[in-house]
């Protein structure tokens, strides 16, 4: 394993979560296989050279006025820093509270949790009951040549007014947008505007799953959408 001292850029937040935070391993049927530093999973050698695969979540948080709330990542993040992203992107770890199987529950405390840490919202803003999780995508994306994600990734959407405090060791920015102030930054995205980038695994949810599933969250039917037996392979 690489050493600490070979990351000597690194922030001290990023550095003591890369090397204490413990992600879980799967298999692509989503089989807990082990565990590892939260620093391996995300090293391309080890994920290309182990087929490292682990899990995590993607929270899609709406207003009751049916906007997305999104966040930019901070500065310091390791992976992806300065790109534009969903409400909150992280990872169960491997602890008892967050491998419960059952409905799900290990994944809806892993959200709760960080959700907290990133933006400050309150746990009894988001109960666990309260998400949905609609499905579940397998991806591998590259950060910058070191660094990358490869994730089986759980969709969970929730509805709820909350209470923000964004951590900036984590979050560089927050917006709420609607259906096409979303459209029009990802318009903007495309053309390399002002260095707009967003993140390859919010990219993959919005052209595949997103609109469709944006229609459920205002018509109050998202559970017609919950699809958690495919894992789809995306790219």
């Amino acid at each position: 394993m690489a050493g600490a001292g070979e990351d000597t850029g690194m922030d001290a937040v990023q550095r003591r979560l890369m090397f204490e935070d413990e992600c879980i391993l799967v298999d692509e049927q989503d089989n807990v296989v082990g565990h590892e530093s939260k620093y391996n999973c995300h090293l391309m050698e080890k994920i290309e050279s182990e087929n490292l695969l682990h899990r995590a979540f993607s929270v899609f948080l709406f207003n009751s006025k049916y906007e997305l709330l999104l966040q930019q990542r901070s500065a310091t993040k390791v992976t992806f820093p300065l790109v534009w992203t969903n409400t909150c992107c992280s990872h169960p770890l491997y602890r008892e509270s967050e491998l419960i199987q059952e409905n799900y529950l290990g994944v809806r405390n892993a959200a709760q949790r960080k959700l907290l840490d990133e933006l400050g919202i309150p746990a009894e803003d988001v109960p666990v009951d309260q998400f949905t999780p609609l499905g579940r995508m397998l991806y591998k994306a590259p950060s910058d040549g070191k660094w990358g994600e490869h994730e089986l990734d759980y969709l969970l959407f929730i509805v709820r007014d909350v209470k923000l405090l964004p951590n900036p060791d984590e979050v560089g920015d927050v917006k709420y947008v609607s259906r096409e102030q979303l459209k029009e930054l990802i318009s903007r995205a495309d053309a390399g505007e002002d260095g707009l980038k967003l993140s390859p695994w919010f990219r993959l949810v919005v052209d595949n799953f997103l609109m469709g599933w944006w229609d459920h969250v205002e018509k109050g039917t998202l559970n017609e959408a919950v699809d958690m037996e495919t894992i789809h392979k995306l790219k």
